[in-house]
């Protein structure tokens, strides 16, 4: 058996660059590595016009791992007055340019991405501007500089940070205090000085979460303030397939030089725990699709219910293979009034079903969908079986 027919897929949004004056896009090694290492498929969206709008060709979904990318498009999360002069903006752009060459397209996948994770509870694991696209997801906001304006501000005793060091990329580290009860201090706990709540961590960003969305709750600040890593505690539970969290920091990227080990234990625990909710959300899902649990019948899934049993289409062979053979079926005519459409009961139906929320309406679905299928088989085969005793 093809294993990857059997492990559950985590969506990664490619980022697009330049080699030899064509586009190429790319994943970062470290996220591949480390979802492969516990028990998951990584599938990578190519950052390419118009996928978008194709997301549903890559379903099913058990995971999202949003991580490297340009700046979002400010215009996304309303950006607020920064007092950054035109100047001032200028220089940003020669500074990071990289970064500021915004990328809509992209954009708009992972934003699309993040909601339908939100919607769904689709586990999601956002890396560095993947943090930030699930916080403007939820309608929180984001520094355009941090430099220019979150520097500003500290003016309560606060620390001035560097949060990018161009001239040591991947060695520079900056202090970090983790809040305690949080994923964040139970995977760091071991390394954490006593009475000292604070691990180093890398950074490479420019801009940061200004207001957090109100759902999430921070796991851990900067001493300039900034946060630097918060979660929905409504959706933590790895073991039941929920896990929405974003990262300001690359825990990935925290190794020694040509080696595995990481600067501390916990720096792969948030993939592991992330991989561990992906398993957990794809055995619900499996369980969803192919068992016929029943669903909770209330009122509205019983009417629900009876519309779809009112109303199963047969294929067009079938009718056909009835009519050849008329009287030879008994209650044949009988059989195929039942299956017609009742106007007023699928009125009725449909008055309740927009009532129905999602989890109910998918369930309804799932359910109705398996069975028309095995009824449709079973059919199938019976009526073969007629034919065979008629010749």
């Amino acid at each position: 058996m093809d294993i990857s027919m059997i492990l559950p897929r985590v969506l990664i949004v490619s980022r697009r660059t330049v080699r030899k004056k064509k586009f190429v896009d790319f994943v970062g090694e470290y996220h591949l590595d480390l979802i492969v290492r516990y028990g998951a498929v990584p599938v990578i969206i190519p950052r390419v016009s118009g996928v978008h709008m194709l997301l549903e060709s890559f379903e099913p979904i058990h995971g999202v791992l949003l991580c490297e990318g340009e700046d979002i498009d400010p215009s996304l999360y309303d950006a607020e007055l920064t007092g950054i002069s035109p100047e001032e903006l200028e220089e940003i752009r020669k500074l990071h340019a990289s970064d500021t060459a915004i990328d809509r397209e992209k954009d708009s996948i992972e934003l699309r991405l993040a909601k339908l994770c939100l919607k769904r509870n689709i586990p999601y694991l956002g890396i560095c501007r993947g943090s930030q696209v699930l916080n403007v997801a939820c309608g929180g906001t984001l520094y355009q500089d941090l430099e220019k304006e979150l520097s500003k501000i500290c003016t309560d005793g606060s620390e001035r940070v560097s949060h990018l060091n161009y001239e040591d990329y991947d060695g520079h580290r900056h202090a970090v205090r983790v809040v305690e009860d949080t994923p964040l201090h139970h995977w760091f706990e071991d390394s954490l000085e006593d009475e000292k709540m604070e691990i180093m961590v890398n950074s490479y960003h420019h801009q940061g979460v200004k207001r957090l969305a109100q759902r999430f709750v921070p796991m851990a600040f900067a001493p300039d303030g900034l946060v630097e890593g918060f979660y929905d505690p409504d959706a933590y539970n790895p073991k039941e397939g929920k896990f929405i969290m974003g990262l300001q920091f690359h825990p990935e990227r925290m190794r020694h030089p040509s080696s595995d080990n990481f600067d501390y234990p916990g720096c792969s625990s948030a993939y592991q725990e992330f991989v561990k909710a992906v398993i957990a959300h794809e055995k619900k899902l499996n369980c969803s699709a192919y068992v016929p649990k029943a669903p909770k019948l209330n009122q509205e899934l019983i009417a629900g219910s009876e519309f779809l049993e009112a109303n199963t289409a047969l294929s067009l062979q079938q009718e056909n293979r009835l009519k050849q053979m008329g009287a030879t079926v008994r209650n044949s005519s009988m059989y195929l009034e039942r299956l017609m459409k009742n106007e007023e009961r699928e009125r009725v139906a449909r008055i309740i079903m927009e009532k129905m929320s999602i989890e109910q309406l998918s369930d309804l679905m799932s359910l109705y969908q398996m069975m028309g299928r095995k009824c449709s088989e079973e059919l199938e085969k019976k009526l073969q079986d007629l034919m065979k005793e008629e010749n």
